[in-house]
């Protein structure tokens, strides 16, 4: 991992980014724990605000099925860290998420969650999917 100097506060905490997501590649939830902070919490469309324990509990076990992930966007600013990222899973379902990671003191203290879309892309391209009307948003 790249040492953090005052010259560069940002370039560990892409690292530790980086070390996060290796941790679900390699099923290594030691490495993950090391990197998360105890007071951590976690939101994404499905998730509101979890903390530690229960962050864990729920998605540590999705790293069952986490082959890779390529990184499209990764960049730090100051405590913060934006990756989107092109997942794989074990049964080749491919997909794009963009995440942003809070990081303090070189533990990721907050994550949240942008979904993205399945890979190929249901959509054509320059074209799009109607929404069911149960999810039509106003506007």
């Amino acid at each position: 991992m790249t040492t953090q100097t005052a010259a560069n506060p940002t370039t560990n905490n892409g690292a530790i980014a980086r070390a996060a997501y290796d941790a679900y590649v390699t099923k290594n939830r030691v490495a993950l724990e090391a990197l998360i902070a105890k007071d951590f919490h976690f939101t994404s469309p499905l998730d509101n605000r979890l903390d530690r324990e229960t962050y864990f509990h729920r998605c540590w076990p999705n790293s069952k099925t986490i082959e890779a992930f390529d990184f499209i966007n990764l960049f730090t600013d100051e405590d913060r860290v934006f990756v989107t990222y092109e997942g794989r899973n074990t049964n080749g379902h491919r997909f794009r998420n963009t995440e942003i990671l809070t990081i303090r003191d070189n533990l990721i203290v907050d994550v949240e969650v942008y979904f993205g879309w399945s890979l190929p892309h249901a959509a054509p391209q320059g074209g799009f999917i109607d929404r069911p009307a149960s999810e039509s948003q106003p506007g």
